[in-house]
């Protein structure tokens, strides 16, 4: 099914060499200035698109495929069929997400600020920014180059965001300072005060105050309704590059290093700190105060309760070693069978 225009602009068409340079791919005997149209799936592509092909479970699709070139691993190159290019790479995936930005380039910023939105005294705006409507720009805050904020977002008084940041409709963000390229999609909190409270002695709560700031670094993303809370009295940190997953929370002086991975539904309590290149699946739960190694790999819905090695991979509730875990619930299995007589479990 061809990308809807409505939706999605289209820089095509794109020559042949350029596709293969930003994929890292090569295919020798092929036209560099040929061109081609768009990109689609394997089973939808026509003769002047492009597909690619990751897991060996759709070579039938791509024996059908009338695709007219295919970005694939040098083990596939030879079952390509007849008319079609192979532009063969060792990571097809990451070639075709680069290929498809090449045709599908992201929105350039609209330079201007809508009538409707508010830039208070003392904000700087640097050049060829886009300011939607309804839009809030604090007291003091600094945008840098190029960013966007959309219909409702907010930018705290004195928050800084680098050039190239975008906030999607409805996105905050405050008490923060960010790197470049940083995004916000919709409905993204990010520097409101953290989940501080001590008890009183008649049985209330006192706040604790919440006196730090959000770091973020080049080239994070925060995902639709997912929330970061500043320090409480240090400041909350996510590392360059990390990605965060829609509905993730995130608490106060939390750490995450560079290049994590963070799915839909985890939940981060305070002072838990990352390493770097840690994944984390969905509906992961953290104590507080857990330290994690670089290279972590978390399981779904796995409950983390102490310290993780380096390069461990856990899952499980409380969370284990997966080998460990694995092991367990093999035995568990084999006792519920060898308990049952009669059809019925003792």
């Amino acid at each position: 099914m061809p990308v809807d225009p409505r939706f999605v602009g289209s820089a095509g068409p794109q020559r042949l060499g350029d596709i293969l340079g930003v994929a890292g791919a090569d295919c020798p005997a092929a036209d560099p200035e040929r061109r081609l149209a768009d990109i689609a799936p394997l089973e939808a592509a026509g003769p002047e698109e492009v597909s690619f092909l990751e897991n060996r479970k759709y070579l039938p699709q791509l024996a059908a495929t009338r695709a007219g070139a295919v970005l694939l691993a040098p083990e596939y190159a030879a079952k390509v069929p007849a008319g079609c290019l192979a532009l063969v790479t060792k990571t097809p995936a990451l070639g075709f997400a680069r290929v498809a930005r090449l045709f599908h380039p992201p929105a350039a910023p609209r330079p201007g600020i809508h009538p409707t939105a508010v830039v208070e005294p003392g904000a700087v705006i640097g050049a060829g920014c886009e300011i939607g409507p309804y839009a809030v720009i604090g007291a003091g805050a600094e945008l840098g180059a190029g960013c966007v904020v959309g219909p409702h977002g907010v930018v705290g008084p004195g928050t800084v965001l680098g050039e190239g940041c975008r906030l999607h409709a409805h996105a905050s963000i405050s008490h923060c300072v960010a790197g470049r390229r940083v995004v916000l999609h919709p409905g993204a909190r990010v520097g409101q005060e953290g989940f501080g409270l001590v008890p009183t002695p008649e049985g209330r709560f006192e706040t604790m105050p919440q006196l730090g700031r959000v770091l973020l670094g080049d080239e994070v993303e925060i995902g639709a309704n997912s929330t970061i809370d500043r320090g409480a009295q240090g400041d909350t940190v996510i590392g360059q590059g990390t990605r965060i997953d829609n509905l993730v929370m995130i608490g106060h002086n939390v750490r995450i290093g560079r290049g994590c991975v963070i799915v839909s539904q985890v939940g981060i309590a305070g002072s838990t700190t990352l390493g770097d290149y840690v994944q984390v699946a969905g509906q992961v739960g953290f104590n507080g105060h857990v330290e994690v190694g670089s290279f972590v790999r978390i399981g779904a819905q796995a409950g983390v309760m102490h310290d993780v090695p380096a390069k461990t991979d856990i899952i499980g509730s409380p969370a284990m070693p997966a080998r460990e875990f694995w092991k367990t619930y093999a035995r568990l299995q084999k006792l519920a069978a060898g308990t049952k007589t009669g059809g019925k479990t003792e």
